[in-house]
């Protein structure tokens, strides 16, 4: 399946990386030894041999990709750990400063869950949601501001780094928040996360199943997450779509209850984008010509990235999209297409400005036992009809609404409210709060 979604990797300057603190968990407190060495090693040499192959540009930026290899296998040679030869591996990738291009590690033997998610609203990050339960339930609220996180700032600007950083890279154990409450009082807290720890080695073929049936679990728990959630209500249809994984079947089933309302609100709030073929089949039923999505750019000469109309059987009435500072690639195309097509209204926050075409590589190492890790390696820049990418800028909305602390607070949800608002619906900023809550993967 070709992809064009953030599978939640970001671009990371070695910079920051290199000043990170790594969790203290498992392997991480051990030095390096011979083995983790090679195993730290042989995940670069497989980085360069992903770029080489796969990678859109021949001419890697300009960057002397060999030159840079040499450069960071001497600093896996000096790095004390596994996991700090594992951000040597990520720095590498790094220097392309591309969306799309990035490690995947290997699967660690535990989870953490730090027990709320936070988010840029603006140029500021805020508090958005707290899972019940955990330590952080009585330590952060929801519209809480962070001005430093672990002793970090977080802004737009180093926002994505962070996220990759404590999500992916090294998971910790417990986070250190300075916050600044919607009434303008300021605390300092320390949040211990929630951890789990799982089997350090799973066998896929044992004849019982059951570590077989562990990943299954949770392949399950994540897909249920990103079920299409809709409310109808008088002649607007309210449409949460939250990834771009929906086949053919499904966007015509959710286009016959379409067909029912005048108006469309389409909410790709946090939505990390996806499938391209789910973003072809998204605009082919709003417009009654076929559209060409992007031009893509890549090794060799490639087909524009069309989307073909369903013809009279399109939704020909009115569309509003929403859009966040989460919102990415195919979220972000489809949110472009409906400005320059100008067919659909978009509001909400500016949005990620990762908009690249992918594809994962799986790699892994061992004989006996295999350690599985990965890279998602960009095939192709997209330019957008008006000659622009949009990578790194992101699409500015049509109208920016954004919500405050205290609406976070409070659970008001003032960009859904405006969307209804142009609709010619009645629906207030605590009512809209409601519609979709927050569905947490279990744990």
């Amino acid at each position: 399946m070709r992809r064009s979604g953030l599978a939640r990797g970001v671009a990371v300057s070695l910079s920051l990386i290199a000043l990170l603190p790594f969790a203290a968990l498992s392997r991480a407190q051990q030095r390096m030894n011979s083995f983790d060495m090679d195993e730290s090693r042989g995940m670069l040499r497989d980085a360069l041999d992903a770029v080489k192959k796969y990678y859109y540009d021949p001419k890697y930026h300009g960057i002397d990709l060999d030159k840079r290899y040499r450069e960071y296998d001497e600093k896996i040679k000096d790095a004390p750990s596994l996991n700090q030869g594992m951000r040597m591996v990520a720095a590498f990738l790094a220097g392309f400063n591309d969306s799309h291009l990035f490690f995947l590690p290997p699967p660690r033997p535990y989870r953490i869950d730090y027990g709320y998610r936070y988010q840029l609203v603006g140029n500021d990050a805020y508090i958005v949601h707290i899972r019940p339960g955990t330590d952080a339930e009585s330590k952060v609220h929801p519209g809480d501001r962070i001005v430093f996180l672990n002793s970090y700032a977080i802004n737009r600007e180093d926002f994505d780094q962070l996220s990759y950083y404590f999500s992916a890279l090294a998971p910790q154990t417990a986070t250190a928040l300075d916050l600044v409450d919607p009434s303008g009082g300021t605390r300092h807290v320390n949040v211990d996360s929630k951890v789990r720890e799982e089997k350090k080695v799973l066998d896929l073929t044992a004849t019982d199943g059951t570590d077989l049936d562990q990943l299954n679990r949770r392949g399950e728990d994540e897909y249920h997450l990103l079920h299409e959630r809709y409310i109808e209500v008088g002649d607007v249809l309210y449409w949460k779509m939250s990834e771009f994984i929906l086949d053919q079947v499904g966007m015509e089933h959710m286009f016959a209850v379409a067909h029912k309302h005048q108006t469309l609100i389409l909410d790709l709030r946090s939505n990390p984008g996806g499938s391209i073929d789910t973003l072809e089949h998204l605009i082919g039923n709003v417009f009654d010509h076929d559209v060409k999505i992007a031009d893509r750019v890549g090794r060799k000469d490639m087909k524009p990235q069309l989307a073909k109309t369903v013809g009279d059987r399109c939704f020909k009435g009115k569309i509003i999209v929403l859009v966040d500072s989460l919102s990415g690639s195919s979220s972000e195309l489809f949110a472009r297409v409906m400005q320059l097509e100008k067919r659909g209204t978009v509001i909400g926050d500016r949005t990620y400005g990762g908009v690249m075409e992918a594809r994962h590589y799986p790699y892994s190492q061992g004989l006996d036992t295999r350690i599985p890790y990965g890279f998602s390696v960009t095939d192709a820049d997209l330019i957008m009809k008006d000659g622009k990418s949009i990578e790194h800028t992101g699409v500015t909305p049509d109208e920016v609404v954004l919500p405050t602390g205290q609406d976070l607070a409070a659970g008001r949800d003032p960009v859904l409210a405006r969307a209804a608002e142009l609709a010619g619906a009645k629906l207030s900023p605590a009512e809209a709060g409601k519609m979709f809550p927050f569905e947490w993967e279990p744990f």
